[in-house]
This record gives C-alpha cells, structure tokens and sequence, in this order.
C-alpha cells in the first residue's frame, strides 16, 4: 500500500510580506500546491519581528486566505515550517569527531545522530542560539571527503560542521507570533536555504552555486561547493533600501517610491533613456512632479552594487571564485525581478548569473503567481519539511524491520528451548519420522557426546586386536 503524504506547511515571514502555502508531494515527487495566502507585513523589519500584535495579525490574514483557496485544509494546518533571517544571525566552523565502541559494525544513523547532538553543545556568545547544525563532508579514520558515512567501517568517525546561530530575543518573537497565532512551530529554518531547497537542482549543487536571496530588509548569501554547504551570511541590506534611497533622494511619498521602483526601475542606469521622465501627482494642489527615469537609476544602482560588493566580499573571505561556482550565482527573491540586475551582477562579481523561479520541484497544476522569486522562501520551506519527514519516516521503516527480524529470530530460539528434550532422547543413526523440526543439540554436549563416542571407538578397537591375538595362539 503506498504511503499518503502529510500536507505541511511553509510560513514566510518577511518583511514586505507574509505568506503562508501549503502543499503535499505526488506519486511523482513533485510538489502540489493545495493552498496560497498573503498578507502585507508591518510588524516586521529587516526580517526581525519587532511589533507581535502586527505580525500575528499579519499571520493570521495570510492562513484565513490559504484556507479561504481551499476549505478543507482548515483542519490540516497545525504546524507550520517557518523561515528565520535577520542581521542577528551568524555563523561558524566547527570540527567534531567520536571513537566508535563497536568497531566490527558498520557506522550507523545513531552514531551520526550523537555526533551531531555533540555539537549542539558548542560555546557561543551569551544571548544567542543554536539554530541548525549542518554536516559537512564526513572522516572515517584517514579517509576525508565522504558524504555519507553511513554503511562505512572504522575506529573512528569525525566531520566538519556548519552552525548557524540567531539572537534568543529574535527567535522567542518568532515562535511567540506563530503560537498565538493558534500554530505551532515545526522548525525554523534559515531563508536562504530554504530558498536553494526551491530553486537549486542536483547539477547546480555538484557544479557550485551562490544563492543570492535579495529579500525585502536584508539579502541572504547561502553558497554550495563540492556538494555540500560551505557558506552563509547575512546582508543588512534589501529592497526597501533601495525604496527607502528612492523617497530621499527623489522627493516622493514611499508608495509613489515602490511604484516607481516597481514599475519603470533599473539596476543599470546606461541601459535607460535620457529623455524618460515619470509624472508623479502633486500634493494638496501642487503641480505634478516629473523624475527622470535615469536619475532613478542612478539610486537603484548605487544601492544594488553595494549589495554585490558585500557578495564578492564574502565569497573572498571563502576562497571561493568562478573556478570553484561553475554554476555561478542564483538571484531569488523579490528584489531580483529588477531590470538589468544580472547584468549588473555578473560585472561586479565576475561570476554568471541567472534568476532562480520556484519551479524546479513544482507539479504543472500550480499558480502562475507562485512562479516570481519572492516565494521561493516559503516553496523552500515545504521542501525542507518533506525532507525532515522522509528522513525520519525511512528510519521509522528501518527499525520496524530491525524489530520483526528480531522477533522471527527470538521465536525460533523459543522453539528449539520447547523441544530440545525429546531430541536428546532419539537415539544416534535411528530414523525419526516426526513433523517437528530436528533441531542441532547444544554445542556443549554435542562435543561431549563426539569424545565418547570416539573413547568407545578407541576401546571397541584394542579389544577386537586382542581378541584376535589370543585367536591366533589358541589355534597354534
């Protein structure tokens, strides 16, 4: 009988927007998308929750419009995967290795297990939490560089690890919206990774890339190399910078701004006319207001080439270039629908770039809406859902296994006990008609028994010698 897939949940909350989708996995793999709501964000700023009334509000619009696309999820939606970014995350290396006590095993899930749960013990600084440990590339004794230990043999068995830590303050908001909101928080899982879950394939990951999830308060950095994750940061910048930059710097309210931004914006100012100009309405009476849509360039280029810098910034800090990101970067997210920006990046970073849509694991049934960048967070985050769960369903299934294999063997323990006496009575070389299975007598006395036999042996031979000697001189 096939296995019924759960529906979960992923729950974005982000600093423009919050949104809330839930989706459940085909016969295929793909992933159907059984509900979609969104609600503008106000509580929430540079990906912090700072006012929880808003953002449980806000929460709470985003589920009843989910719900609202398909009634009958109202009784499915418990729990919920939710993204976490912000300037208060971090990240660091650590290195953690066990000595196996059964070496003539191979290593096992639990073995892995516990060398994760060790790092869960790391130091770091007062006020901040653990929120992900990540396995890098695997030890067993002097072999390096494996992904997947599991099935290996050896004394010991060590890895490299990816921690990733966030403000206690921070991650208590969080948890505290989403749980009077009436849900419950599965996980949290940090954006950009989500956000690889949903536009990285295979090839890209064996090839190398950078994620560069420009958001609405801050731009995530999550880069892959050799098959794993090498790399994450945080950068204190998004797209409402670049709008805040536009009200300043032009004269205009923040809507007219995001309109502006929106609408006729661009990441490279040589690629606009000098002639453009955008009217915008007059206040109370005023004469309307004409922007040339080159000096909007200007200030959409300003800002996003500091966001590239701080990319290039970080990849240095890895070692890493375009000889190790054969797949170059992933722009995602809602900020990368601007025009003229992969043009702009690749000449910064000297790297190829490309749009990353959600769609890669998506069945053909979905929304078209779902298909812009700003929603591969929450797409991500039901990916990483499926995952946690078919991890721990295939170990689930493992140990049933294991546990009727040990039954099988304890029953026909139990039935050799029951009938080793009658068995011990049949005489040796005598043919036994029975339907019992004849079972192997205990290793102890059927030892004994083979040294008495060959004693008998032994005996019955000298015995025949000396009768036939004294034969042979009674007949002489």
């Amino acid at each position: 009988m096939q296995h019924e897939q759960p529906i979960i949940v992923g729950l974005d909350i982000g600093t423009t927007k919050i949104a809330a989708i839930a989706g459940r996995k085909n016969e295929f793999g793909k992933l159907e998308i059984l509900g979609f709501g969104r609600a503008n964000s106000n509580g929430v700023q540079h990906g912090m929750v700072l006012n929880i009334d808003q953002t449980i509000k806000a929460i709470q619009t985003a589920l009843e419009r989910c719900i609202e696309s398909n009634p009958e999820l109202e009784a499915e939606i418990h729990e919920v995967y939710v993204g976490i970014a912000g300037q208060h995350i971090k990240s660091l290396q650590t290195r953690g290795d066990i000595v196996r006590q059964n070496i003539e095993d191979e290593i096992s899930q639990d073995e892995i297990d516990r060398l994760v749960a060790d790092q869960y013990r790391t130091y770091i600084p007062l006020g901040d939490q653990i929120i992900d440990v990540i396995p890098q590339q695997f030890t067993v004794d002097n072999h390096p560089n494996i992904p997947n230990p599991i099935g290996y043999s050896g004394v010991k068995v060590g890895a490299n690890f990816h921690i990733i830590t966030g403000d206690k303050n921070a991650i208590r908001n969080i948890n505290r919206s989403v749980e009077k909101s009436g849900l419950k928080t599965k996980d949290l899982v940090l954006q950009p990774l989500a956000s690889a879950a949903a536009v990285m394939s295979e090839q890209d990951l064996e090839a190398g890339v950078a994620i560069v999830d420009i958001g609405g308060g801050t731009t995530d950095l999550a880069v892959f190399s050799e098959g794993v994750l090498k790399y994450t940061a945080v950068i204190p910048f998004g797209g409402e910078n670049i709008t805040n930059d536009i009200k300043l710097g032009l004269g205009v309210l923040r809507t007219q701004a995001e309109a502006m931004k929106v609408q006729f914006g661009s990441a490279l100012s040589d690629q606009t006319k000098a002639n453009t100009f955008i009217t915008i309405p007059g206040l109370r009476g005023m004469a309307p207001k004409e922007i040339a849509v080159k000096n909007l360039a200007n200030i959409i280029q300003a800002r996003m080439s500091e966001i590239m810098d701080f990319v290039t910034y970080h990849l240095k800090q890895v070692g890493l270039d375009s000889r190790s990101l054969n797949g170059g970067i992933i722009l995602t997210g809602g900020g990368s629908q601007l025009k003229h920006l992969l043009q702009l990046t690749e000449f910064l970073t000297g790297l190829n770039a490309r749009i990353g849509y959600p769609n890669e694991h998506l069945s053909g049934d979905h929304l078209a809406e779902l298909e812009k960048p700003m929603y591969s967070t929450c797409i991500g985050l039901i990916l990483k859902g499926y995952n946690d769960y078919e991890n721990k369903y295939k170990s689930t299934v493992a140990e049933e296994v294991t546990e009727k294999s040990w039954k099988k063997v304890t029953h026909k323990a139990d039935v050799q006990i029951d009938i080793e006496e009658p068995v011990l009575e049949t005489p040796v070389n005598q043919a036994v008609k029975t339907e019992e299975p004849i079972i192997v007598e205990p290793r102890k006395k059927t030892l004994k028994a083979f040294l008495d036999s060959i004693k008998t042996d032994i005996i019955n031979l000298f015995q025949e010698e000396d009768d036939k000697e004294f034969e042979e001189l009674k007949n002489q």
